[in-house]
Parts: C-alpha cells; sequence; structure tokens
C-alpha cells in the first residue's frame, strides 16, 4: 500500500500550484473545476509517485493552527525527500535567496537524517530531508 496524495485547501491556488513546480518539480495536471460548488484544484506530480492536490473553494474557514511558532496535533508538515546533503544545501539556498524563510536547519538529527524546515506561501510546513545510509 502507498499513500495516494495530500490535499490542501488554500486561496491562493495558483500561487502555491506555482511554488511546488518551482522549487520541487510538480508536475500539474489541468485544472479541475465544479462550477456548482466553486471548487477548484491541481493535482501535483512528483517523480516518487506521490501526489499533491491543491484545493480553493469559497466558504472554507481559515486554518487556526500557528505552524510558525507552535504546532498542534494532527498533520503538520510534508517532507520532500533528495539523493544527497549538497542538494539539501542548495534547496535551502535557493529558497532562502528567493525570500522563502528557513526555520531550522540544514541540520543533522538524531534519526539518520540531514533536513531543513521552511514554509510555503500559505506557511505549511516543510522539510527537505536526506537519510544518511544505514
Amino acid at each position: 500500500m502507498r499513500l495516494e496524495h495530500v490535499a490542501i485547501w488554500t486561496d491562493r491556488l495558483e500561487e502555491l500550484r506555482d511554488y511546488y513546480i518551482k522549487y520541487f518539480d510538480g508536475e500539474p495536471n489541468t485544472k479541475y473545476t465544479n462550477t456548482t460548488k466553486g471548487f477548484h484544484s491541481y493535482f501535483l506530480s512528483f517523480n516518487s509517485g506521490a501526489r499533491l492536490e491543491l484545493m480553493t473553494m469559497p466558504g472554507i474557514s481559515p486554518n487556526l493552527n500557528d505552524t510558525i511558532k507552535t504546532q498542534y496535533k494532527g498533520i503538520i508538515h510534508l517532507a520532500f525527500g533528495v539523493n544527497s546533503l549538497e542538494e539539501v544545501e542548495e534547496k535551502a539556498r535557493q529558497l532562502k535567496k528567493n525570500g522563502c524563510p528557513i526555520l531550522s536547519g540544514p541540520r543533522r538529527t538524531g534519526d539518520g537524517y540531514y533536513e531543513f524546515e521552511t514554509l510555503d506561501p500559505d506557511n505549511n510546513r516543510l522539510e527537505v530531508t536526506y537519510k544518511f545510509p544505514v
């Protein structure tokens, strides 16, 4: 079994789509629209087979979690894996250079990863990780 996709509600559909295309090589499908509900979405596919669904629709309440300072129960981040320490560092430099916040790292973790944390334009927490060989 595999995780099929993760979905994110947003008010900035095109901006989030463009962010995940630019920084994480997401391949978008054609925008889906349900005119009756005012629902719009994109699926972004990644070369690992994972997909991310970005969705917007009037009437969706804002998220009350503060993903920057205080974390709450529930899904808290998405992690993108790369193939080397250098890729982690390069992605951190690229994001920082383009004005994206780096919350922590890059750093080696106690469980065998090299990673940093950042935020997408909607303040969803992301990690970029490299897993050291065992």
